[in-house]
């Protein structure tokens, strides 16, 4: 009986490569690029890791959380239980770049370089099964929608540490713009809370030549707006961290008529919830009050996605010891200065210690032709994954899972 192609594999043969010999992860890192899938719709990158993990012999657990998948490589007996997470799941953009593996899907890109996440993990779990040169269990977490989906949050809620304990966990992210092949990290925060609010602004439409017959929610959004910036500026103590960005103002839709409503959205990000809460409560009093000042009403609404991203101290420092050990000491920073973007493997370490740490993709060299003449950062159309940091990436999983699990329990 002729055997029928997964789709999954597939997405291997359909993507071009000129690299042949050894099960090549650069392959099945551009045959994902090439094949996005948004947070919750990771239904095929779950196959195909599924796929990968059960051909070298490891425990697979799927549908965990919605799209996640968890392999369980068990070591010798005794020993701890270690947690490496990667996420894989794609952005709502419409790639520019036009090398041979750009997004196949309209609208969806990898632009964060969570493929490349996920070929680094598993290139370290086929190196781990083949060794399991450790004691205890390596827990591989493949996360669903990390990109504003709570995909954390769901697989926790889907028992992720009550099926698979972990006595600490880890994450790594590429960087653009730290030199390719460096490792970043630090104790304490290291990203901030994420944050959305929206405000709605009823007023009392009119004609834009008599305005004194209505109530101008326009006018009273722009108070608020200016109002809110002071929060940051007079409310809050200088020597803590964070921002509040208005990314929305919007209202009517002809010239010569002062609508009924108004909107304003933004973020809010911190290290603190005390400073968190302070900034929300402040900005209902101000956005109702200041409504209310010119007749108008305001409806505030504060969503928490995702608190923030805060390393353990110890973890810290033995996640910052094995960089060293597989980099060299003059290619790690175990101090690096905390980001204002967010990370929902934030939930993960409220629940177990861990450390997140970045590794350098570079500034774009790396590149094939093709490209987009955008910037090489993340989030961005013209972005690209790295795949010389696969090596490296997985290098360092396995000696930190090969360390961490020497130790005593």
């Amino acid at each position: 009986m002729m055997n029928t192609p997964t789709l999954a594999s597939c997405m291997i043969d359909s993507v071009e490569s000129d690299t042949i010999g050894q099960e090549d992860f650069s392959v099945i890192r551009r045959s994902l690029h090439a094949w996005p899938e948004i947070g919750f719709e990771e239904i095929n990158t779950s196959q195909l890791i599924a796929e990968k993990l059960r051909s070298w012999g490891i425990e697979v657990h799927c549908g965990i959380g919605g799209t996640g998948v968890v392999g369980v490589i068990h070591g010798r007996d005794g020993g701890k239980r270690i947690g490496l997470r990667a996420d894989m799941d794609a952005l709502k953009i419409e790639e520019d770049n036009q090398f041979a593996h750009r997004s196949r899907n309209p609208g969806k890109m990898h632009a964060c370089g969570h493929d490349g996440h996920v070929a680094m993990l598993l290139s370290a779990a086929k190196t781990l099964a083949a060794s399991r040169n450790f004691y205890g269990k390596v827990n591989l977490i493949f996360q669903p929608a990390e990109e504003g989906g709570s995909g954390a949050e769901a697989m926790i809620a889907d028992g992720l540490f009550d099926r698979f304990p972990c006595d600490a966990i880890f994450a790594l992210h590429n960087w653009p713009g730290l030199k390719t092949g460096d490792f970043a990290t630090c104790p304490g925060p290291i990203m901030a809370s994420c944050n959305e609010f929206r405000i709605r602004i009823t007023g009392k439409g009119t004609h834009a030549a008599l305005p004194h017959l209505g109530n101008d929610p326009i006018f009273a959004a722009t108070q608020i707006v200016s109002g809110l910036q002071a929060v940051i500026t007079r409310n809050k103590r200088p020597i803590d961290n964070a921002v509040l960005s208005i990314t929305q103002l919007q209202a009517g839709t002809s010239f010569n008529v002062i609508p009924d409503t108004a909107s304003i959205g933004g973020t809010v990000r911190t290290f603190s919830d005390k400073v968190l809460d302070m900034i929300e409560a402040r900005m209902r009093s101000i956005s109702i009050l200041t409504a209310e000042a010119h007749g108008c009403r305001a409806e505030f609404d504060f969503i928490r996605q995702s608190g923030a991203t805060i390393n353990d101290e110890v973890q810290t420092e033995l996640a910052g010891k094995v960089m060293r050990k597989v980099a060299g000491a003059g290619n790690v920073d175990t101090q690096v200065e905390p980001t204002m973007g967010a990370e929902d493997f934030s939930t993960m370490l409220r629940l177990v210690p861990g450390c997140y740490a970045f590794i350098g993709n570079g500034n774009g060299e790396h590149r094939a032709s093709g490209h987009g003449l955008g910037s090489a950062s993340l989030h961005n159309a013209s972005y690209d994954f790295n795949d010389a940091l696969i090596p490296l990436g997985s290098r360092y999983w396995v000696a930190l899972a090969e360390e961490f699990c020497s130790q005593e329990k």
